[in-house]
């Protein structure tokens, strides 16, 4: 199983126990979060569950939902899509545009990139008809995936993001949208890297500022309403150390900011910045297991074989503050006796990661690495009798 899915798996929303010494910097902002995707695990965040105006964040989910569509081949890239009178009619709202009209007819493509690099407006809406037939089935689509993931403070209105009652979202959900994105469909992650699109001979710039400032930032998303201020989702992938196999050598280590309802375009560049660079330098990331490396190898009973091979379903990666990584203390707690069959995958116990002091970092499931077959007759028979006697 990949290390993302373990992650998944895990629901390792956690905060890192990081005390006064990594106490986060001051953010201009009235809602803000910061995660380390590589351990999943939440660094700092202020009012990061009230739900809010979303803006053209919603965007995240518009994109997903149409990645989705191109993956089971309902859409392609090179496709054209007609734009309604519906798509065009968003120029009169005020927001941001690619400015396609209803004698155009860009292809799916050409439509991502005006939905994520100029947040149009009109492509998000051109979009959800090509998809979904209809804006309305599109919406219903987006809050159907945002239930399956448990999103509970997210409903969505609309596939733009403009101010609607009851359209709203919260950092942590948007977040968590993201995150989908960049691990579900990498092939597409791309897009949010471009810091320039042009169509119809009109080029815009991406509202992204980190992008020209950052070369380790590679996307995601702007937003601004005047209910919601300027919103800005930034994510950056930087050289660690200490992420390679066996915990040796670099890797790459993602994190993740949040700012909303901040001042300005600039105050929002900057906030996200800050907290980026905050967690590079607060926090080291650690592997610690690798993925299939067996931790423990227990006797077990009834089986076709006398050992089973035990450990973590993927790599795991935690996030402790600068300096505390040679501190970690692991415990493995299982079951005992281990009784044969054991599928693979099987959990028997949990990995304890804890710090020097006892405080609890993550616990994470002790599975089955190979699946251990039952004995036959005489095999089960004997191992009764000795587990009778022990």
């Amino acid at each position: 199983m990949p290390r993302f899915l373990l992650a998944v798996f895990l629901g390792l929303a956690l905060v890192a126990r990081a005390g006064a010494q990594t106490a986060p910097p001051e953010v201009a902002a009235k809602i803000y979060l910061v995660q380390d995707l590589t351990s999943n695990q939440t660094l700092a965040q202020r009012e990061a569950d009230t739900p809010t105006d979303p803006a053209s964040l919603t965007k995240l989910m518009t994109a997903y939902i149409v990645f989705a569509a191109l993956k089971e081949k309902k859409l392609s890239l090179e496709q054209p899509l007609p734009v309604s009178k519906r798509a065009w009619a968003e120029r009169k709202g005020g927001g941001s545009l690619m400015f396609i009209d209803t004698t155009m007819t860009p292809t799916v493509d050409e439509l991502l990139r005006g939905l994520i690099v100029q947040s149009g407006n009109d492509a998000a809406v051109a979009l959800a008809e090509g998809t979904a037939g209809t804006v309305e089935e599109f919406v219903a689509a987006m809050n159907r995936q945002a239930q399956a993931w448990g999103l509970k403070n997210t409903v969505f209105k609309n596939v733009t993001g403009l101010t609607e009652p009851g359209h709203q979202s919260t950092a942590r959900d948007l977040a968590t949208i993201a995150t989908h994105i960049i691990r579900d469909y990498p092939e597409y992650f791309p897009y949010y890297s471009m810091k320039e699109y042009k169509y119809n001979n009109i080029a815009q710039p991406n509202r992204n500022l980190l992008l020209r400032r950052d070369p380790t930032v590679d996307g995601m998303k702007t937003g601004y309403t005047e209910a919601a201020g300027y919103c800005l989702m930034a994510t950056a992938q930087r050289d660690f150390p200490n992420l390679g196999p066996g915990g040796n050598g670099n890797g790459k280590r993602r994190l993740l900011a949040v700012v909303m309802n901040t001042t300005s375009m600039e105050a929002r560049a900057n906030e996200a910045q800050k907290l980026l660079n905050w967690g590079y330098l607060a926090f080291d990331t650690m592997r610690l297991f690798d993925d299939g490396t067996p931790i423990v190898t227990p006797a077990i009973w009834k089986g076709t074989t006398n050992e089973a091979k035990l450990g973590a379903a993927g790599g795991v990666y935690v996030t402790v503050p600068k300096g505390e990584g040679g501190k970690l203390q692991t415990k493995v707690e299982r079951t005992d006796p281990l009784i044969a069959p054991l599928a693979k995958g099987q959990r028997v116990g949990t990995i304890k990661v804890a710090t020097v002091g006892g405080g609890s970092i993550v616990d994470v499931p002790l599975v089955a690495l190979e699946a251990v077959p039952q004995a036959g007759f005489l095999g089960r028979t004997w191992d009764a009798l000795r587990l009778w006697i022990k």
